[in-house]
């Protein structure tokens, strides 16, 4: 859904819709589980610089929630994570910001998004705030084993018969250190 200032210049624009699977490419490893509802307000913020330039912004309220898998850290198994995200944003036109001298970023400009000249696409939003609301790192529990480094069988399920490691001939010289020491 595409969001352009001139959509918005007579009135906000009110969104609730749903997007079902494969319609948000989250990339490959997050995968959407039935459908994500959203619902939210898109207004239009006009912004005075000067007599003559006015600056677009578009600022986008809402909510998301839905049901995601994502890869177990350990042992790649899915974990499942349900989302539910509210978010009131602020866009502004690209380069509207740029002028010819360098200058330190402010934290007020670190919370302003930039679109294009065409407008805002709501599933671009809507993506960035599930990436942002699951967790950087997920277990399938607390005590996952994971994948041995040998075979690579899943250790949650799987007996692994493999030897323990070859000893590094480097740590030799350590390991009878232990007898060695008073207590």
């Amino acid at each position: 859904m595409l969001i352009t200032p001139l959509d918005l210049e007579r009135e906000p624009l009110e969104f609730n819709l749903t997007f079902e699977p494969g319609s948000i490419d989250y990339g490959g490893e997050i995968h959407q589980i039935g459908p994500m509802l959203t619902s939210g307000t898109a207004d239009l913020i006009k912004e005075h610089r000067g007599p003559r330039e006015i600056i677009a912004d578009i600022r986008l309220r809402g909510n998301c929630s839905g049901k995601f898998e994502v890869p177990c850290a350990r042992c790649l198994d899915t974990v499942e994570h349900e989302v539910n995200s509210e978010f009131d944003l602020l866009f502004r036109p690209v380069g509207v910001d740029h002028d010819s001298s360098e200058h330190a970023v402010t934290t007020s400009e670190t919370e302003i998004g930039y679109y294009l000249k065409d407008g805002l696409v709501l599933e671009d939003v809507l993506r960035e705030q599930v990436l942002l609301a699951l967790p950087a790192r997920s277990l399938c529990g607390p005590d996952c084993k994971g994948l041995c480094p040998h075979c690579g069988s899943n250790l949650n399920t799987d007996a692994c018969n493999c030897d323990a490691a070859p000893a590094d001939p480097r740590w030799s010289a350590l390991s009878d250190l232990r007898s060695r020491i008073k207590t």
